[in-house]
């Protein structure tokens, strides 16, 4: 079905198109962007959407994520983030079923249309289930089955990734995978040096948490042997392209040395806030020319999936940190949720900008609402004011998933009552 959405203010994001463009056409055709402009005309078979007044942008592109983990959400409270991992996450998810990880995988993928975010880069396991979820609600994904060395597992795990990657590599347009490591400080020289191997032989990404919290970081140092962490980098990632989680406990020197390897920075403001693991020193990375994308991490640590809050903490604190208003301009800070997303995840030349040819991943936000108004800058007023709820309508592969907040293919609350029952099953209390 070709779509036309007439009168639009138009944040593109592209290089080549002015930042704001007011009262502007979108036509979506074949699932492509095929033309932008104004008062394009179309036959009367194409769908109208009047977005007059209305924002329409990129797709927000969530980097680092845990899927199925949505039915731990406000699980976390009391707990550092290895105590909550150890005795309480980990004996839950020996429980689960893939049944449970389907209805836990929609839930977030409900999640994720209702607040414009089109694709999520997932690390978990059973990712046939998020697989199937992920087509059955029209969102992309990019995912993995992840691999670490607990209970002596690490060869058993990939030989599940590498299962994974033969069915599933290829086979839908909206699915793509990366080799997930868990981390270094769960996943031994070994085990690392094979998913490292296969990520070159399959011309894949690795996708890692990385340097987390202070003790994660001296369980690296001493499991490795090395002064640095980035010194494990060096020695095995160097001809990856790396997608590393977190990046919180790094210094100036590490940062620099991050800079000339072709990693991207998934950046995860309130999961580490939550976690107490600290506030990553993204501004010294940008400084660096490091590409720094957005992520949510797993609702458990979390909260939510919604990528306009993570922008705003991500402005805020980077401001805070170094007493600097000036850090993190709010257009650069819709760039991370995009574009620089779409860059870590490899789907530049698909996804991230609203421009001619590209595949039509858009959201539509109104923003005629008590927190928006008067607009203003209208940059910051996407980033400091603007909520998941401000998305009405949400287009994915030139799909609508969600318009007028009603997502198309979905009962909502027989999803919601599902999760309730399964945590309440695997409860450890």
């Amino acid at each position: 079905m070709d779509i036309l959405i007439k009168n639009c203010n138009l944040i593109s994001m592209a290089e080549n198109r002015k930042k704001y463009e007011r009262d502007t056409d979108i036509l979506i055709q074949n699932k492509k962007i095929a033309k932008i402009g104004k008062n394009i005309e179309v036959s009367n078979e194409t769908k109208i959407i009047d977005a007059k007044g209305r924002i329409c942008m990129p797709g927000l592109i969530n980097t680092h994520a845990h899927l199925s983990m949505s039915i731990f959400r406000e699980t976390l409270d009391g707990y550092t983030l290895q105590d909550w991992l150890t005795k309480k996450i980990w004996p839950m998810e020996d429980k689960l079923t893939r049944e449970d990880i389907y209805y836990a995988s929609l839930l977030s993928f409900i999640e994720m249309v209702s607040t414009g975010c089109v694709i999520a880069n997932d690390q978990y396991f059973m990712a046939e289930e998020t697989i199937r979820a992920a087509n059955d609600i029209g969102v992309r994904l990019q995912t993995t089955r992840t691999v670490n060395d607990v209970g002596n597992l690490g060869e058993q795990r990939i030989k599940e990734l590498e299962d994974l990657i033969k069915e599933y590599n290829n086979r839908y347009e909206n699915i793509t995978l990366n080799i997930g490591i868990h981390g270094l400080y769960t996943t031994g020289t070994d085990t690392v040096k094979k998913c490292i191997e296969l990520a070159k032989k399959l011309d894949l990404s690795v996708h890692m948490h990385f340097c987390e919290n202070e003790k994660e970081t001296e369980d690296i140092k001493q499991a490795y042997n090395v002064v640095s962490t980035v010194d494990v980098l060096n020695k095995y990632f160097t001809e990856t392209n790396s997608i590393l989680a977190h990046v919180v406990k790094v210094s100036d020197e590490e940062i620099d040395a991050l800079s000339k390897m072709n990693i991207s920075v998934a950046h995860c403001p309130v999961s580490n806030l939550r976690l107490g693991c600290g506030i990553a020193p993204i501004q010294k990375m940008i400084d660096k020319g490091i590409n720094v994308s957005l992520g949510t991490d797993g609702q458990g640590s979390g909260s939510n999936l919604d990528m306009f809050e993570t922008m705003k903490f991500a402005a805020l604190l980077q401001k805070g940190k170094y007493e600097n208003a000036k850090n993190m301009e709010a257009y650069e800070v819709l760039k991370m949720a995009t574009i620089n997303g779409a860059k870590a995840l490899r789907l530049e030349d698909k996804i991230g900008t609203i421009e001619v040819g590209k595949d039509a991943d858009i959201i539509i936000l109104d923003l005629n609402t008590e927190t928006c108004q008067p607009e203003g800058n209208i940059f910051s007023n996407i980033v400091y004011n603007a909520k998941g709820s401000n998305v009405t309508t949400t287009i994915i592969n030139g799909k609508i998933v969600m318009e007028n907040r009603q997502i198309l293919s979905i009962n909502k609350q027989e999803i919601f009552e599902k999760c309730t029952n399964i945590i309440n099953k695997i409860s450890t209390k």
